[in-house]
């Protein structure tokens, strides 16, 4: 797994859970391009992990629409479609608008602290190199998530958080788009921390006005 560098502290995960994690990862970022022919022989010699640790998180990638396993015909990475992305949008506003309120009321003072570092990383760090953003995206998803309390919410927007990371990968313009993604995320995670929820509803609707107007002026191009 030292091709992984983004996993190697967590050497405790189950191994499907790592398996996820990595493919996830090639998807997102195009290694395993969209349309292409995969199987767990192949994908089980490249990650080093075991064929049914594989086999668990590729359904678990096919529930969020990232792969497509066809039965008799083999597993294919799922394709981007613009149309597809604009309805993906309108039910991932509310759901956004939704979780990060509640993170916002709900949140320890731990995470809140946490918050607070991962808006200074988003306007440091992060806005400078996109693997760095990469990483701190999943740690700020995952915190907003995790102090929403609410599990239904969590397993809804990793669906939509995915296919959406992919499809930025895809079309966005690295030094143009970057700093701008990475201010939007860093005010929504000093609202959050704050437990301001007034400005989360601003912070969270600017960027997902954002991602609407970047989405829209692909389908007019």
């Amino acid at each position: 797994m030292n091709d992984y560098p983004e996993l190697a502290d967590d050497d405790d995960l189950p191994q499907s859970e790592r398996a996820y994690r990595v493919l996830e990862q090639l998807i997102i970022t195009m290694e395993l391009e969209p349309n292409a022919m995969i199987s767990e022989a192949m994908l089980s010699k490249r990650l080093g992990i075991g064929r049914t640790p594989v086999r668990e998180a590729l359904q678990r990638l096919a529930s969020e629409h990232l792969v497509e396993i066809m039965p008799r015909r083999g597993i294919r990475v799922s394709p981007i479609d613009l149309k597809k992305q604009m309805r993906l949008l309108e039910v991932r506003r509310p759901l956004e608008l939704t979780v990060a309120k509640l993170a916002a009321r709900r949140a320890g003072d731990k995470a809140r602290a946490t918050l607070r570092d991962i808006g200074g990383s988003f306007r440091n760090e992060a806005s400078k190199d996109y693997q760095v953003f990469l990483v701190i995206d999943r740690q700020f998803n995952e915190m907003i998530t995790e102090a929403a309390d609410n599990p239904y919410a969590i397993d809804m927007l990793q669906t939509l958080h995915g296919l959406s990371r992919r499809f930025w990968h895809y079309y966005h313009r690295h030094d143009e788009d970057l700093p701008r993604v990475c201010e939007l995320h860093a005010d929504i995670a000093t609202a959050v921390a704050d437990g301001d929820e007034k400005t989360v509803e601003t912070t969270v609707n600017a960027h997902m006005d954002y991602i609407h107007d970047f989405t829209l002026s692909l389908l007019q191009d």
